[in-house]
């Protein structure tokens, strides 16, 4: 594995006409391409929140079929908890309280030795030892 896919990527996915350099980067073999627990957690809330549609149906069967069939998802585990606490202990000693899911997020890609893959790379700026890749660039 590579790369640990932040939720605004797989969400690029759903769009009408999603930016054809994600698309690209996407073109990697499934085996290099994780996902955290907790983006799967954010996917699966966005469908779960809407009302009865199409797009709630689209995004559940896009979920479903792409994400939970095809991508291993990793956990919040024991290492990640503790990467996750040191560091937000030390941004706050700096004046910086990063979202705790965000955090979740960048504790799974650190203690796997993972590229975070992201749009919103200012939220995951500060965090030490991170390899972090816009695709939308």
């Amino acid at each position: 594995m590579q790369f640990l896919l932040d939720t605004n990527i797989l969400s690029e996915l759903l769009k009408p006409q999603p930016n054809s350099k994600v698309i690209d980067h996407l073109g990697y073999d499934d085996r290099s391409i994780a996902i955290a627990a907790v983006t799967y957690y954010e996917m699966v809330f966005g469908y779960v929140k809407l009302r009865n549609s199409h797009k709630k149906d689209a995004i559940e069967i896009f979920v479903r079929q792409e994400i939970q069939e095809k991508l291993l998802i990793l956990p919040y585990d024991e290492d990640a908890a503790k990467w996750h606490a040191l560091e937000v202990g030390r941004l706050r000693q700096r004046g910086k309280t990063p979202p705790h899911l965000d955090g979740q997020i960048a504790a799974i890609a650190a203690v796997n030795n993972l590229t975070l893959v992201t749009r919103n790379t200012k939220d995951f700026q500060h965090f030490r030892d991170l390899r972090i890749e816009n695709w939308f660039e």
